[in-house]
């Protein structure tokens, strides 16, 4: 598939930043989405421990049926240093190589990250959704910003999550009694869609079904190269 071509690589955490500001305008958080996408995919990255040694993988799943059509894994290296606020620049270069090998392209993205829910409202799926002009959303397992008023116990409950007086994202529980997941968009969908694809991807577990492969492919693809 098509994606476009990165901007130029920055050298400090400061040219991060002006780069997330620059790009920001280009969102379109407007658009609802699409109500039934065929085609989703799942992106997540896994690290080799103790080294900056990374596994980028992409998975397009039938949304019908959450069966896989399609897997792209890049082997590379974590391309930035880790900064709070700039995790997606260390993820970037590979995951869009990823997305190139794809011969689908699919009509959702769900990023491992956040997206609007970030310090300057421009996380990995803000990012990736103007690289590649296609709507995307963010599934994050752990809490970056803002508050909430409690989530109840049952699947489907949820409540907004804010920072600074803006809604950025919904803490959303996909499974009766488990851990929520925070959900925020990226680029051309609305929340109440974004969180609707999530508990139709997410008919078993915490995670949505395009998480979990992407993660195990990931996390495979590293193990193969350590073996060798």
């Amino acid at each position: 598939m098509k994606v476009e071509t990165l901007h130029p690589w920055p050298a400090t955490p400061g040219e991060a930043e002006e780069i997330q500001q620059k790009l920001r305008p280009l969102l379109d958080l407007d658009s609802p989405g699409p109500a039934a996408p065929r085609t989703v995919a799942g992106l997540d990255v896994a690290y080799e421990k103790g080294t900056d040694r990374l596994a980028a993988a992409v998975v397009v799943l039938d949304a019908a049926t959450l069966q896989p059509l399609e897997e792209s894994v890049v082997i590379g290296a974590a391309a930035f240093p880790y900064v709070p606020g700039l995790f997606a620049f260390r993820e970037l270069p590979a995951l869009v190589e990823a997305l190139k090998k794809l011969t689908v392209t699919p009509d959702l993205l769900v990023c491992d990250g956040h997206g609007l829910a970030h310090p300057r409202r421009f996380g990995l799926a803000c990012h990736l959704g103007v690289l590649t002009g296609l709507p995307s959303l963010g599934v994050a397992k752990t809490h970056l910003l803002g508050s909430h008023e409690p989530v109840g116990e049952r699947r489907g409950s949820s409540a907004d999550l804010r920072h600074e007086g803006q809604v950025v994202g919904r803490v959303l529980r996909t499974q009766d009694g488990v851990r929520p997941v925070y959900v925020s968009v990226g680029h051309r969908i609305g929340l109440e869609n974004a969180c609707r694809q999530v508990l139709a991807l997410s008919p078993r577990y915490r995670l949505p079904e395009t998480t979990r492969r992407a993660d195990r492919l990931s996390r495979r693809a590293l193990e193969q190269r350590g073996s060798r």
